[in-house]
């Protein structure tokens, strides 16, 4: 594929061909970058074409992705992508900002943005001819990858730690994947997959591990650079904040952006801003402290999607607030539940760690983090029905009434 030249260390810089490695950099683990032939894609495809492409999926990237054609036409593999932006006047007069943007990827075909790497890699397990791919996950990057091997065919495997919530433990089993829950935590269950993946020859999705799930993810980067910067004359840097577990969602976004720089398609460079849980903030800390040396915690928060002692993908996610003027955040649970409800009240339901990166959008506005005059995106990762639990606690219990007029006059206070 002669848009795929390879891939190149994070760390280290060391550059590799692409069938010299499949994971990460054998000289010192890490995570590697996938290298794009930028030449090549300027020669065939400009700006315009994807404004004009009648695909409204992920896949109307193809020319800037290192796949080829996944086939499969008329499956839910192919309707990945392409989400939604609103634009809440009310939560812009809350916040006192001019423009607001929120991206709704609950609209997913498994309700959440992991569908994007788990196309990718579904895409790519085929290419390379895996009779097995593996995963762990706390829940949505599982759904999503037992949705898309579903609906090709794949034979998947799963593991999740055995906290995770029931409805998407659920969501998975249903989509027909071998789940297996993993009597420890995410970390746990990411390690058994590696080990397992090399035992068995299959082929491993992990997130932070395998660098094509960053290419999925960067599908969301792109979509933001056609739906809101090459529609609007922004005078200042776009503001887009996204929540952080393991990194590689955020990362996935400075990819796309640095990739659309680098054909010169893409002048200014958005500003990125990671928001974590207090409980779980190993990126954060780093960023606070001023060094990329990621030291793992022991995560605690109602967030399950972004609870990771160790962020897989710390390194390149901290670097895409720092070298991109942006900044850390974090919030508290009593912030994310705060942030589901104001959601809702504009007709948005969303999970706990998609309601982290409004959370965090809240505190840089009312901090003067950002300004009035900044253009700022939310990205909200997965829909509400994830958690049903952490639903009910934002949402409080609701009064019950007799069931005559004047009770109900008394409550609504009529």
């Amino acid at each position: 594929m002669l848009k795929f030249k390879g891939y190149e260390c994070s760390v280290c810089g060391k550059a590799y061909a692409p069938d010299e490695v499949t994971y990460t950099c054998p000289a010192d683990g890490g995570n590697l970058d996938v290298i794009l032939d930028y030449g090549a894609i300027s020669q065939t495809s400009r700006p315009p074409d994807f404004q004009t492409s009648p695909d409204f999926s992920m896949w109307r990237y193809l020319p800037l992705l290192p796949v080829g054609d996944p086939g499969h036409p008329g499956t839910p593999l192919r309707r990945v992508g392409w989400t939604p932006l609103y634009r809440p006047p009310r939560l812009e007069a809350e916040l006192g900002l001019k423009q607001l943007w929120l991206k709704d990827e609950s609209t997913n075909p498994t309700a959440s943005f992991k569908d994007r790497a788990s196309a990718l890699l579904v895409a790519r397990s085929a290419e390379v001819g895996a009779e097995v791919i593996i995963t762990a996950s706390s829940g949505n990057a599982g759904a999503a990858l037992a949705g898309m091997a579903a609906a090709t065919g794949q034979e998947a495997v799963i593991l999740v730690p055995k906290t995770a919530p029931k409805p998407k433990v659920a969501q998975l089993r249903v989509y027909g994947a071998q789940v297996l829950l993993v009597d420890g935590n995410y970390d746990a269950a990411f390690d058994l997959t590696i080990e397992a993946a090399s035992e068995f020859g299959w082929y491993c999705r992990n997130t932070g591990y395998n660098p094509f799930t960053a290419e999925g993810k960067k599908t969301a980067g792109l979509e933001i650079w056609e739906q809101v910067l090459l529609k609007r004359n922004l005078s200042k840097p776009l503001c887009v904040f996204v929540s952080v577990g393991d990194g590689n969602i955020i990362a996935g976004i400075h990819k796309a952006f640095k990739d659309l720089h680098a054909l010169g398609w893409l002048e200014r460079m958005p500003r990125l801003f990671g928001v974590q849980a207090e409980g779980a903030a190993a990126v954060a800390n780093a960023f606070a402290a001023g060094v990329e040396d990621i030291q793992p915690v022991a995560a605690h928060t109602l967030a399950d999607s972004i609870s990771v002692d160790l962020p897989r993908d710390g390194l390149r996610a901290l670097r895409a607030a720092t070298q991109t003027d942006g900044a850390y955040l974090t919030v508290t649970d009593d912030d994310i539940l705060a942030a589901i409800r104001s959601l809702g009240q504009v007709g948005v339901f969303v999970e706990p760690a998609a309601a982290a990166a409004y959370a965090g959008l809240t505190k840089a506005a009312r901090s003067g983090q950002v300004q009035p005059d900044d253009p700022c995106l939310a990205l909200l990762t997965g829909a509400g029905l994830k958690d049903t639990q952490a639903a009910i606690r934002a949402a409080g219990d609701a009064p019950i009434i007799a069931p005559d007029l004047t009770a109900l006059k008394e409550c609504l206070k009529i």
